[in-house]
């Protein structure tokens, strides 16, 4: 059993102090032992027991050179995930090199050491104790985050690591093992983003061009072929994604100039999830010569890719395939719609319900939650036919005999880093970093962490044939895209289908989209700058997932979203170039809103958010809050909210907790200061609360924001230049 210590504070740190009560021997009482009985087979009243109470310290808050220190002595309180969470999260606050010369310098140099604790350790024994303890944290270093020691062209910490190992552990085998990780750096050529892409039109060989589908080759690749390729690409760079990329202080810093390079394992899965959305954007509408039937065979082949990538648990290339298939260009398509199959268009609806933003994406999380480590996916159909189908797949691969591992959206972990970083506090009362902070965060990374564990289990062979037709695709930008959407439902033969028929259809499909609570469409026109892109990314501070188009200026970092209005739920999100993973004006992950934005991921994650939880993280958060601010919701006097600049593209868009106490200064400095702009500016812009597409809520000058606020509607803002 459990109880609340509660804390302890230190010069430089606080502490949350859990009492653990554990039974730590049973035995027969005098009565039982005269008869024989042994204890573990008596009823408890002839049995004794004896229980032990030990103190369990966990660091709330502290100095850099608390936390550090903490590192050599969270064993002894009892504080055994310490190590793991600060190494996945410490570049939120310091730097590699910062951390190791704490930890060598202040820490690990007995001699120079003034350190109340180490000043007394005088005999060998205590000596050795604090060597080994440092090994353990350099050895939990280099096994958990090598890659905070890729510092070319110098490798200074690596390089002051191995000195210290020379003086103080010669000749061990982390001497020898710091060694050939320099060799292996220095060895391998400095990686770019484009390095980490893997459908870099820089990859194609010399004398290939970029050229739009042909129809015939594209349809000569099987459905699962494709799928197995689009795996093979996504578990290739998921697998590379280096977890504190994500981490929510560093993803919302990649707008700015000098950050250009920042997190390239994150931009490089946002550009193939960006590449897949444009591909089957571009074999729809590429070909103009494709007649209505044909057209509507291409999109039923790549919902039975979707399908296929739903049975290899690849949730990244299957939520591409479906954002492309409701960007606005592809949705528009009705007399083409009407022509694809009934079980296929179950098929579809069915694949899309995965992604709705019903309660916080809970569908899609708790699927992910269920098979992240699960050996193959556990399919479910309404409808017979299309179970009968997955099912006969499923059992193909289970006669391989090879399990398979699980490739997430990535977006949904964004989006829930970002709204924690937005939400909670870097430093509490003191100037003292917010641990707890990170404890929150390191659930999310933990998931990352085991799901790129479980691709380990994916055996898949790269088909030459169709990476290269893959990269040799050109994209259309939104425009074109929107163009040709518009060509070929002018050419289409109305007389194909009577108008009984049509009308029947058409009932179908918006069923169908309604069905879902995911699609919704914006205005029959080409937005006026962002190319489509069904993306991964986050828009500044958030992340939404979303119908697509493209961008050829900003193909890192597009987003898709499909958005619902009260108004008109059959349209359709279109999507939005941003900078990030999950962007768009509207709900989250890769998804956007139109006219009304969706709902953000829940900030409230680990236990509450949705986020898969770990049986052996259960105890981590027991000091957290059990309540964060959430986007579209008052609660506890405090609320997200969303506000992008005037001018800008409105997909573009950055997250600021607000409370009860803040009045328009202090929101709209803030918001300056998310944006990049002069803080000073705050007299010159005005605070727009958007509450249709005709209507706003302009705020007066002193006005409290939390209180004035329309909370009926989502809450999302405009900050615009006075006139």
């Amino acid at each position: 059993t459990f109880q609340d210590g509660g804390e302890e504070v230190e010069d430089g740190a606080v502490y949350n102090v859990t009492l653990k009560k554990v039974q730590i021997q049973q035995a027969a009482n005098k009565g039982a032992r005269w008869l024989g009985g042994e204890g573990d087979q008596l009823p408890p009243e002839h049995t004794v027991r004896q229980y032990e109470t030990s103190k369990i310290r966990a660091i709330k808050a502290g100095t850099l050179e608390k936390l550090v220190e903490n590192l050599l002595t969270a064993f002894g309180d009892a504080d055994f995930s310490y190590i793991s969470i600060f190494l996945a999260t410490y570049r939120a606050f310091a730097s590699p090199r910062a951390v190791l010369e704490l930890l060598l310098d202040r820490f690990g140099n007995l001699e120079t050491s003034s350190h109340g604790e180490v000043a007394n350790l005088n005999s060998l024994e205590s000596e050795m104790v604090l060597r080994v303890e440092i090994a353990s944290v350099l050895r939990a270093w280099l096994d958990q985050c090598s890659e905070d020691f890729r510092e070319p062209p110098d490798y200074m910490c690596l390089l002051k690591l191995l000195d210290y190992l020379k003086n103080n552990m010669p000749n061990s085998d982390m001497e020898n093992r710091v060694q050939n990780l320099l060799k292996q750096f220095q060895n391998q050529e400095v990686e770019t983003v484009d390095g980490f892409c893997s459908t870099s039109s820089s990859d194609l060989v010399d004398g290939e061009e970029l050229e739009i589908s042909n129809p015939e080759e594209f349809s000569s690749f099987q459905d699962h072929v494709v799928a197995e390729q689009l795996t093979y690409m996504d578990v290739m760079l998921f697998r590379r994604v280096v977890p504190y990329h994500c981490l929510g202080s560093i993803w919302s810093q990649r707008d700015k100039k000098e950050n250009k390079n920042l997190a390239p394992t994150v931009r490089a899965t946002i550009t193939q999830f960006n590449a897949v959305t444009k591909c089957v954007i571009s074999t729809i509408l590429g070909t103009r010569e494709l007649k209505i039937q044909q057209r509507a065979k291409i999109i039923e082949k790549w919902i039975h890719i979707a399908h296929e990538c739903r049975i290899l648990k690849n949730f990244s290339s299957l939520r591409a395939i479906i954002s492309a298939l409701q960007s606005n260009s592809v949705y528009r398509l009705k007399t083409t719609w009407m022509c694809v199959s009934k079980d296929i268009l179950l098929m579809y609806e069915e694949l899309s319900e995965i992604f709705s933003d019903h309660d916080n994406y809970l569908t899609s999380r708790e699927l992910l939650m269920k098979e992240a480590t699960s050996k193959f996916a556990n399919l479910d159909s309404s409808e017979k036919e299309n179970q009968k189908k997955s099912q006969k797949r499923l059992q193909l691969q289970k006669n391989k005999g090879v399990m398979q591992g699980t490739v997430p959206y990535l977006g949904t972990f964004l989006t829930d880093l970002i709204m924690l970083d937005t939400a909670l506090q870097d430093y509490v009362e003191g100037g003292l970093i917010n641990f707890e902070k990170r404890r929150r965060e390191f659930e999310v990374i933990a998931q990352i962490k085991l799901l790129q564990s479980s691709c380990n289990s994916y055996c898949l062979i790269p088909h030459q044939k169709f990476i290269q037709w893959f990269r040799r695709q050109r994209h259309l930008t939104e425009e074109e895209s929107y163009k040709l959407s518009r060509e070929a439902e002018a050419a289409a033969d109305t007389n194909i289908l009577s108008p009984k028929s049509q009308k029947s259809m058409v009932k179908r499909i918006s069923t169908l989209f309604l069905g879902t609570d995911v699609f919704t469409s914006l205005k029959e026109q080409p937005p006026k700058s962002s190319p489509v892109g069904g993306s991964s990314g986050e828009s500044t501070d958030s992340a939404s997932v979303s119908s697509c188009e493209f961008n050829h200026s900003e193909t890192e970092d597009m987003c898709v979203t499909p958005v619902s209005s009260p108004e008109d739920p059959l349209k359709k999100g279109s999507i939005s170039s941003d900078k990030g993973l999950i962007s768009n004006k509207g709900s989250d992950s890769i998804k956007g809103s139109g006219s009304s934005k969706g709902s953000i991921f829940d900030p409230g994650l680990g236990a509450d958010s949705g986020s898969i939880p770990t049986r052996d993280l259960g105890s981590m958060l027991s000091g957290a809050p059990k309540v964060l601010p959430v986007y579209n919701r008052q609660s506890g006097g405090s609320c997200i909210i969303r506000v992008s600049m005037d001018g800008l593209h409105d997909s573009v868009y950055k997250s600021i907790l607000i409370t009860n106490q803040d009045r328009i200064p202090d929101v709209t400095q803030r918001a300056l200061l998310k944006h990049n702009l002069e803080p000073d500016a705050v007299e010159d812009y005005e605070l727009v609360q958007v509450i249709s597409e005709d209507k706003e809520l302009v705020f007066p000058r002193d006005a409290n924001v939390f209180y004035g606020m329309n909370s009926h509607v989502n809450f999302d803002f405009i900050l615009r230049k006075k006139a």
